[in-house]
This record gives structure tokens, sequence and C-alpha cells, in this order.
């Protein structure tokens, strides 16, 4: 079916305007009719069902028949609301009150109670049911299909109709395709002005994120606007219910639970202690929050609000009326009371006093009409689709008929109709609304196929989209020469997060602060070890129990002295059994950090050998190793899971980049071989909480904390026919060992200098390459038949496979280096302005369970 064209109001005027009254389906449609009556009118013209026989506007009757029940009513007060909820509905399709009672599945004590209740008051429905129109009446209904069964209870015998749609089609016009929301807010407000505020409505979803975003771009303005947020959307409103439910999280409220509290008091903390539990925290600006947390059990409903109040500098009476209609104000704060008062405030809209001037905003899913000479629909997407609800008393088919004719009115609201809608959004394509399948006859998947235009903001004449004019010249910064094995991680994960990480300050995790912990310990340690016996050992723990105090509940703290006293204890037998040498080449370091411990004992921590700050320009990083452990080997502390060397070299991949990158070891192995460039070198994991489970049972070996990988400063294809190598031969596969046992290392090394071993990790393709035929084949001519030479070769290769996946070569090396370069390349270019920081990285689609900052991304290109 196609659009059917609306019916203008000025015909529908000409239609009616001799009849003494005007029944419509909705008031907006009424009050326009009214502004045209154009003769002395005695009593009503054009009206709803509703108003006429309550005799003034309608009224929420849900929430007023609730706050008229809730104090008389011993059921809970959800359970209230869904009985009141279901009576009024099936009243509005059914005609009478009582007619629920005829679904067994909806008869029982609560409903009853209510409908008796609803039937005995003067609400609305009760008056619609017992009011007649007068017969000596002229009488023109509007929109007939679009009525109740209740609201056609009130029609007299005789009557004239009028459609608000007429047979004519309707020709939409085109779908302007933006980028995103606040484009399309933008292009909005910049085509209004104070003056011609009254001549606007905007049409959205209120739940979508074009509302907030209306909102707040009007008051940016100036331009006043009405229709908008409700009471619940009062941030004052908001901060108190969220005052009520953080005081009954207990010891798990964090202080980031209370920011919006503080935000509206005026105050804020620093993001650092944002996971931190308020009762563990001691700050002035959380003090007053926490001392009614603690007493919250003794304060009425009033009385915190009144403190509230006070400290905010605000009155909130619109609060406190709620509160002494719902019997709550001079009620003692329960957490069940809670419960009810926000469940109250979610369910329903408490009316909300307003100057009705400026631009409408006008809720897609409840508006049938805009009398407004220029209207703006934002979104028009799955967002606008109503759900008719699921009752056996609701005949969904009419429903549905209801809804889509109210749509094809509302869409035609206005002399000037602007459709203003995404194609695309996180990538995919946005679902026109549902409407649109029934009343469209071409097919369709998304706005782009159908009559639509791509719009972008001119400039000068210009398609430059939506230019800024800079305020001063722009500044240009210096380029960015290093960057820290994090920044990398963060950066081939995903440029976007990379800038954000830089621009935004993170908060301190339980899980940082205590890493940091235990890195100060092993460096005090280093420095300092005839310090640390066992008593102050003990001490250490308690130490930093209390610097973690505030991210984790007390309960806790038994299972975290013990981990922390076997962490400790790990990291001494550790550095007691392989005491660190200083290389004679140590290269400077900068300007150490503070040292907790260090702090605490108060000494100084100056081993050349721990926590070695590193720039290093020509290599494009930065760092900081945990410990210089000998001329050839460095050390890292890790208080997380133990990854093999395998996995560590995985994750250094490059090309394409593993979905769980981290270069710290090849950095800085990178690093370090430019003071030792011929050297073989070592880096080592040291998971020192590895072996927890086994210190409990007595059976920790220090060696399963360790993961080491090996830097070789050849190529792989050069190492393989060294001594070495053929060590790793005699120390594996059973054939493999015995074959090249009798193969000799001479024997072995002439083999491997005619071949050349292919640049392949898969085993399917190293057995089935040309050097495997080869090396089998000069294998077996070196060998007796008392070995099995095919399958020691095999093995063979498999072996020396594995040295390369759990190893870093020359070649490794000299390709991150470059890799580096080419990543500074594309840092500096993105922040100079050529490109924008894109969210992809080089493997495409981040992990996301590595970014940090995911809600300030914007999907696409944007």
């Amino acid at each position: 079916m196609p659009i059917q064209r609306a019916r203008s109001l000025a015909d529908l005027y000409t239609s009616v305007a001799d009849y003494d009254l005007v029944l419509v389906p909705e008031a907006p449609v009424a009050s326009a009719l009214n502004r045209r009556l154009d003769r002395p009118q005695f009593g009503t013209f054009a009206t709803t069902p509703r108003r006429l026989a309550a005799g003034r506007r309608e009224q929420a009757e849900d929430r007023t028949a609730f706050l008229e029940l809730a104090d008389t009513v011993d059921d809970s007060w959800k359970a209230l609301s869904y009985a009141i909820g279901n009576v009024l509905q099936c009243w509005e399709h059914h005609g009478q009150a009582a007619g629920i009672l005829e679904y067994p599945a909806y008869d029982d004590p609560t409903t009853r109670t209510v409908v008796d209740r609803l039937a005995a008051r003067q609400s609305t429905s009760q008056q619609l049911t017992e009011f007649t129109v007068d017969a000596d009446q002229s009488v023109a209904v509007v929109g007939l299909p679009e009525f109740t069964e209740l609201e056609r209870s009130i029609l007299p015998a005789e009557y004239d109709t009028y459609p608000l749609l007429t047979d004519d089609t309707f020709d939409y016009p085109a779908f302007n395709i933006f980028r995103s929301p606040s484009a399309i807010v933008d292009a909005v407000v910049d085509t209004i002005d104070e003056e011609s505020a009254d001549n606007v409505a905007v049409v959205l979803d209120s739940s979508s994120q074009y509302s907030p975003l209306v909102e707040s771009a009007l008051e940016a303005a100036d331009i006043p606007y009405y229709g908008g947020p409700g009471f619940i959307d009062n941030l004052d409103v908001r901060a108190v219910l969220r005052l009520l439910r953080v005081a009954y999280r207990g010891s798990e409220t964090t202080v980031s639970d209370i920011a919006p509290i503080l935000s509206r008091l005026g105050t804020d903390v620093d993001i650092e202690h944002s996971e931190k539990r308020l009762a563990a925290t001691d700050l002035p600006a959380t003090a007053w929050i926490t001392e009614v947390c603690e007493t919250i059990e003794g304060r009425t409903f009033g009385s915190l609000l009144t403190a509230y109040e006070s400290k905010a500098g605000r009155t909130l009476d619109r609060l406190r009326d709620e509160l002494e209609s719902l019997g709550l104000h001079d009620t003692v704060v329960t957490e069940s009371r809670v419960s009810d008062l926000a469940f109250y405030l979610d369910f329903y809209e408490v009316p909300v006093d307003r100057e009705n001037e400026g631009v409408l905003l006008a809720d897609a899913k409840s508006a049938g009409y805009v009398d407004r000479q220029a209207v703006f629909f934002l979104g028009l997407d799955e967002g606008w689709t109503n759900s008719a609800p699921q009752r056996p008393w609701v005949d969904t088919e009419a429903q549905f008929d209801r809804y889509i004719r109210r749509f094809q009115r509302l869409i035609q609201s206005g002399s000037d109709q602007y459709y203003l809608v995404e194609d695309t959004a996180g990538g995919q394509p946005v679902t026109p609304c549902l409407y649109f399948e029934e009343l469209l006859e071409e097919p369709f998947e998304r706005f782009s196929d159908l009559e639509s235009v791509r719009y972008e903001r001119t400039v000068d004449g210009n398609r430059d989209g939506f230019a800024k004019t800079a305020v001063e010249p722009p500044v240009e910064s210096a380029p960015i020469e290093t960057i820290s094995q994090t920044s990398l991680n963060n950066f081939v994960n995903s440029p976007r997060e990379y800038l954000f990480s830089r621009l935004v300050d993170s908060p301190d995790k339980d899980y940082f602060r205590e890493g940091n912990l235990f890195h100060d310990f092993a460096e005090f340690y280093v420095n300092y070890p005839e310090i640390i016996d066992t008593d102050t050992l003990s001490e250490v723990v308690d130490v930093m129990l209390e610097e973690a105090k505030p991210f984790y509940p007390e309960t806790d703290r038994m299972l975290r002295r013990r981990q922390y006293r076997i962490g400790l204890e790990t990291i001494v037998e550790y550095l007691d059994a392989n005491p660190p040498t200083a290389p004679a080449d140590l290269p400077p370091a900068g300007e150490p950090d503070e040292n907790f411990f260090a702090s605490y004992f108060d000494r100084p921590v100056d081993s050349p050998l721990t926590e070695r700050q590193f720039t290093n320009p020509d290599l494009g990083i930065n760092g900081k190793i945990d410990l210089v452990e000998g001329p050839t080997a460095l050390l890292d502390y890790k208080s997380g899971s133990k990854k093999s060397a395998y996995d560590v070299c995985k994750q250094a991949a490059m090309d394409p980049p593993n979905d769980t990158i981290n270069y710290q070891a090849i950095a800085y192995l990178a690093q370090f071989r430019t003071h030792q460039p011929n050297a073989e070198l070592s880096f080592s994991f040291f998971h020192f909480l590895e072996t927890l489970d086994d210190a409990i049972t007595g059976d920790a070996a220090v060696d399963d904390t360790l993961t080491i990988v090996s830097y070789y400063p050849q190529s792989f294809d050069e190492f393989v026919g060294t001594r070495p190598a053929y060590e790793v031969l005699l120390d594996g596969y059973k054939d493999c060992v015995a074959t090249f046992e009798e193969l000799g290392f001479g024997g072995y090394s002439d083999i491997m200098t005619d071949l050349t071993f292919p640049d392949t990790t898969e085993r399917s393709a190293l057995r089935e390459s040309d050097f495997a035929d080869r090396f089998a084949k000069a294998v077996r001519q070196e060998t007796s038949d008392d070995v099995d030479a095919e399958k020691g070769a095999d093995q063979a290769i498999r072996a020396l496979n594995g040295v390369r996946k759990r190893n870093f070569f020359k070649d490794d090396l000299d390709q991150f280096e470059e890799f580096v370069a080419d990543r500074l390349t594309e840092i500096n270019r993105y922040r100079a302005g050529e490109e924008r920081f894109p969210i992809e990285g080089l493997g495409g689609e981040p992990n996301y369970r590595r970014i940090d900052h995911r809600d300030m991304f914007l999907e696409g290109s944007r």
C-alpha cells in the first residue's frame, strides 16, 4: 500500500465547521481545529473523547490511579502497577472495567481490587464510560478507525465521519543521509534561531541518542524548546536517587559510583581514585556522601532530601511533592522503599511544569500530528516502530492499523518536512522504520536504496564537509621520535585507542597498584637484600595490604595476605639464587622513578641494574627495563598468568599482527642489541605469582615461574648450521637423537652448508619442501641402517622449526626496527592532521577486549 496523503487541516475544518461538536483521536488535531474557528462557539467545538468526558485536559491516568491506591493496597508497587496498567488497557479496548475478569490468567485478588477501586472513583475512564454525547448536538467524528472501544462508547446514535487520510498518494521527500547523529543535529540547529523557534518541531525517538543531542545543542545555542526531558531526567533528581541506591551497596561502592553526585554538588576527584572503594577512601570531597551512607538507616526520605538541598544549594520542591504524594516523605529510608521509589520514577512519567514556547520536541511513538510550519524528522529507524501490546484483549491487527495510520499522518506534519537519517551506524546498515515496509512498494534494505541524497555542509560553495575555522593559526608540533612498547601495542591494535590513551587519564586499578608494589619491592631488594628478613617481610605484606585496601573488600584480606607473602618470598628466592651482575658497558639510564619501599625504609635506590629507563631515537623506542640480570640477560617482573616462549614470539608478529599484540620482549632485546650487537641475548618474564597453588602444597619450583626468550645474532638459516642448533637435536625426539648422534656435528654442519631452510613455519609446507627432501636424502646417505634416518630427519626439521617459533633472530629484530619506523611515520602523519586516527589497526578490526576507551569511539571513519 502506498503512503496515503493526510487530509489538510484547512480542508478538514471547512468540512466540519458547521457541526456543534467535533471529536478527534488526539489533542493536537483538536487544538489545530480550534485555532481555525472563525465564529463564536458556545461550549466545546473540537476535542477528544476523554477531554470531553472529563471536562479537562487528559492526565496520565495510570499514574494518578497508582498514587491513589498505593497506600491502600498491600501488594508490592510493581504488582499494583502491573494490575493497574492491565485494567486500564483492557478497559480501553474492551469498553468495561470488569472486562479483564473474563480472562482467567488475569483474574486475581490484586486485579479485582483495582477493578473495584477504579470503578468507584471518578477516573477519566469511568467518566468516559458513563458519558454520552447530547443527542441534540450535531456531531462529526474525525478519524473513527483510530478510536478505541471505550472512546466509541460515548458516540451518539447519529453522527457523521470524516477521514484523516485521503485516497491520494503522498510523495515523501528525499531522505537526507548524514554521516552521524551529531551531524544531523548540527544541521537542524543551524537552521533555527530564537525568532523562528516557535515555527519548528523536531520529531524523534525520545529514547534514542538524538534526544539528549538535540536538547544540549538547543541549550548551547540559547534556543528555547519544550517537550523534551522528563522529571527523571533532572540531574538533581537522578543524583538523589543514586545517593539512596549507593547507600545500600555497602563496601562495594566505588568513587566512580558517586561521580554524578559529586558533579551535581560542584566538586570532583582525580580519576586515579575512581575504582577505589568509597568506604576505604579518605577524601574531603567524598566525606559528606560517606557520612550519608553510614547513617542512612536513621534518616527519612524528607530529611535526606533536605540535606541534599542544603549541600547542593538548590531546592527540589517537585521531588518533595512527589515524595509526599507517595507517602514516603516522612518514612524512614529502607532498601525496599528505595527500590519502590526507583521503580516509580523509572516507570511513570511525572508531570513537569514548562513554558510551551520555542521548538517543539515530539516523540515519534506517541505523536500523530505536529502543527508546526517546519518539521524535522530525525532517525526514522527501527526505534520509531511501536509494538502492539501482547494481551488477549488487544486486537493486534487493529492496533497495528492504528499505528500505521498515525505514522502516515505524522510524517506529513508541517508545511515543510525534512527527513534526516543515517545510512550506516557501527559499520552496519541502519534499518528504516518497519512501517515503510508496508507503505513503500519498492524493495529496500537501507535508506540509500530509496530516494535519497547524501548531505554535506557546504563551506564557501565547496563541499568540504563540516569544516571548522581555526580560532588561531595551527601550532606545528614536534614529531614523536620514540614510542613505548605499550603505546606501540595500542597503536597497532587501534590507532584511535592509542590517541585516547594519551589524551585521557585512566583510574588506578587494583592490579596496577599491586603490580607496582611488587616491582618496587623487587627493586628495593636488589639494592638492600640485608634489610629483608622474616620480620620485615611480614611488615612489607602489612604495608601492601594497607596500600591496596581501597580496591578490595575486607573479606579478601586474608586471601591477599597469603598471595602477597608467597609473591614476595618467590621474588626473594629467585634473586638470592640469581644475583644480578652488571655488564661492562652498561648504557646510561634516565632519572629513577620514586620507589614506595625506598621511601618507606628511608633508603635511596641507586643500583644501575634496576628500573633502567631508556630513550633511543635511533630505534624509535623508549621504555624501562625492570632488571639487568647480567651482561646478556634482561628480566621483567609479571604478576599475571604465565605465557610460553612460543606465545611471546607469536604476540610479536608484525605481518599480520597477532590478535593479542605484545612487543615488549622484541623491543627490549632490540634496545639491548645496540650495545652488544654480536652477543646471544635473553629476555626472561618472571611470573612470581605463577606457583601460588603449588606454594600452598609445598611443591613450588622457581623455574616454573620463568619464560625465557633468546636472541641469536644471525639469521635463522645461518643458525641451523651451528653447534647450538645441533645440540637441540640431541635433546629431543628419540629417532632424532639416535640419527644425529651417529651423524655427528661435522656431518650435520656439512649438510646444512649446502641447504637453505625454508622461510615458513607451517609444518606441512616444511615437510613438502625441497629442503626436507634433500635434507632427508643427505642424512640417510651419511648414516647406517641402524637408525631411522627418514624419521630422524623429519623430527629434526620439527625441532629446528620449534626453535624458530620460540626465539628471535637477527632478521626478526631488523624487521621490527623497520616496523617501528613505519609506525612512527604513520603516527606523525595522523598528528599533523593529514588523516584521522582510524579505529582499525594493521590487522583490521581491533581486539575490543584490549580497548579501554570504547565508549569514546565513533564508528566508521568519524
